[in-house]
């Protein structure tokens, strides 16, 4: 039936176009998937009227033609964006998403839930399953224990989110009608604006090379042992990319990378953005030109000079691999876009996909047997994975937790972290994943990176985070000298008042956060890396706080006590929205 496939587009381009899965509210009226969405002007009785009408028309077979016509139709008529931005998105998605949707068992009835929130519908049709963990007794749990004075230290510099736009303009339109801005084609600003910034702005705009050359100029200067990098390389002019396009990103990020930082080996995970359809990853039973083989291949390709044959072979089969470090310290890269809501391709079978979980279970097994610790990076973060993948990867960190040291995230571009507490009774804290800030811009914040301090350099440590610390670009000053100055914005420990950087640690700064408005209002403004955010009041501070101790998508029982006499439902909904 054609109703799907339409239906299909539509969501496509309202992923595709929207500034996605974030919780970041550093800019005005931002855009989120999954909530009523600016522009989008009808209402949830429009909405399942005219979809309820079109289930009704469209039941004789068309061809892909006139589903993208029609498709195209409604992204235009729903202001889901300009009419070239449309016909763009919805080529580049209808042969993907029309293949995919044609397999699932989407319904029709389940499109304004997706398009317009919750509220207007249910749209939830990924059922229960369950990865097996061994039956080997899980170890007891000790303490973890600060280092004496003194002690080795290692230093992991931590890229995420660098989102080069080839196409970044200085002087253009900053505020352009279109889902990124200050590039080529955006246009010149009114005469009262300025345009944007040679160095980067703060906008729905992305950064431009010069800025990452600069940003990694200033890294070789510095000592790190080990770096991590958790994806998304492309820009967000995701309605007009190609396969081409992704791979230039690649390749020249990862030359740029290489060229810079030579006596370091660099770790990568993939982002959403590296593939085209934007979100785009198929699980491994999907072959041909659909599949994912052409960004696999450039990837082990361009990444080749830092990872072993072992990590190469399952990157080239499902964008994730495991490798030893350093003696005692083993990495996991996980690929989160097989978690991913936004990932379409999920519709046909979200069971494991990949069977990454179970691979990742006999990861941490077997390095619990050899005695290791692991550190495992990704890009999206667990709390906004499917429900189900998540609450699965949430057993696998409770019944690993002393062999995983540590979680390192991007994706949302904002300063913050993700509780994990121990499934019997959700009070003891015993894992932390790390969400650092990203590289680039989008939208509204300054460039930024981090750095890890971590226990020990031999087997035997600990490998925990000790502390990190926080460096950007301010942009007023950058833009208005002519030159880049990156400098540290902050240290966590020092800042927020901390003993350690260990989970126990993480449990009482959430307590403090909520009581001390002054120092949520500290954290607010360090979580947008120095720039000017909307102010987050009483319903907004309980949201966030309930956010940083949701490691585990949708479970209401982690926010019970968060704030008293105010729903689930309600934190949710004052949450601040994604900005992607």
């Amino acid at each position: 039936m054609a109703a799907r496939p339409l239906l299909a587009l539509l969501c496509a381009a309202l992923w595709a176009l929207s500034p996605g899965p974030h919780r970041l509210a550093a800019a005005p009226a931002p855009l989120h998937p999954f909530t009523p969405a600016r522009g989008l002007n009808i209402s949830c009785r429009a909405c399942r009227a005219a979809f309820t009408a079109l289930d009704f028309a469209l039941q004789l077979k068309v061809g892909m033609d006139e589903v993208g016509l029609m498709a195209t139709h409604l992204c235009v008529e729903l202001h889901l964006a300009a009419g070239e931005v449309c016909v763009q998105a919805i080529r580049l998605f209808e042969r993907d998403m029309i293949t995919a949707w044609v397999q699932s068992v989407l319904r029709p009835a389940e499109a304004c839930g997706l398009l317009l929130g919750s509220d207007c519908g249910h749209w939830d049709i990924y059922g229960p399953w369950n990865i097996s963990l061994p039956v080997t007794p899980k170890p007891p749990v000790v303490p973890p224990v600060l280092p004496p004075a003194g002690s080795p230290v290692t230093r992991i510099l931590f890229l995420t989110d660098i989102h080069w736009d080839k196409d970044y303009a200085a002087g253009t339109d900053p505020h352009c009608r279109e889902p990124l801005c200050c590039r080529v084609g955006a246009g010149q600003p009114p005469p009262h604006q300025q345009g944007a910034g040679p160095w980067g702005e703060y906008s729905k705009c992305d950064l431009p090379l010069r800025t990452i050359t600069n940003l990694l100029q200033h890294l070789q200067h510095q000592r790190y042992d080990l770096a991590y990098w958790a994806g998304d390389i492309p820009a967000h002019n995701v309605w007009q990319q190609s396969r081409h396009d992704q791979i230039n990103a690649l390749t020249t990020i990862t030359n740029l990378l290489r060229q810079h930082l030579p006596n370091l080996t660099i770790y990568p995970a993939v982002g959403n953005h590296e593939s085209t359809p934007v979100n785009s990853f198929p699980p491994p039973f999907i072959h041909g030109n659909q599949s994912s083989s052409w960004l696999y291949n450039a990837m082990v390709d361009a990444w080749q000079q830092w990872l072993p044959p072992t990590a190469l072979e399952t990157l080239r089969r499902g964008g994730f691999y495991t490798v030893a470090v350093r003696p005692g310290l083993r990495l996991v890269s996980l690929n989160m876009n097989f978690c991913s809501h936004e990932n379409f391709w999920l519709l046909v079978n979200s069971t494991d996909p990949a069977g990454q979980l179970q691979w990742l279970v006999g990861v941490l097994q077997g390095a619990e047997w050899s005695g290791e610790k692991v550190h495992i990076i990704g890009h999206i973060p667990p709390g906004l994975c499917m429900k189900v993948w998540s609450w699965n990867y949430y057993r696998i960190v409770n019944r690993y937790e002393g062999t995983i040291a540590a979680q390192f995230f991007g994706h949302t571009h904002v300063d913050e972290f993700e509780m994990f507490y121990d499934e019997e009774t959700l009070s003891r804290p015993l894992s932390v994943a790390f969400i650092a800030p990203s590289v680039t811009t989008y939208i509204g914040l300054n460039p930024g990176y981090r750095v890890y301090e971590v226990d020990g350099d031999y087997r035997g440590s600990s490998s925990l985070v000790l502390d990190h610390e926080t460096f950007i670009l301010n942009l007023t000053e950058a833009n208005g000298s002519g030159r880049a100055a990156w400098s540290s914005l902050y240290r966590l420990r020092q800042s927020y008042g901390m003993d350690s950087a260990f989970p126990a640690d993480f449990q009482r700064l959430l307590s403090r956060l909520y009581k001390d408005q002054r120092l949520f209002d500290r954290y607010w403004y360090l979580r947008h890396k120095g720039s000017v955010a909307l102010p987050c009041l009483v319903e907004c501070r309980a949201a966030v706080l309930c956010a940083l101790r949701t490691g585990r998508a949708e479970d209401p029982q982690l926010c019970r006590d968060l704030p008293p006499g105010l729903p689930y439902s309600q934190l949710h909904r004052h949450r601040p929205p994604p900005m992607c």
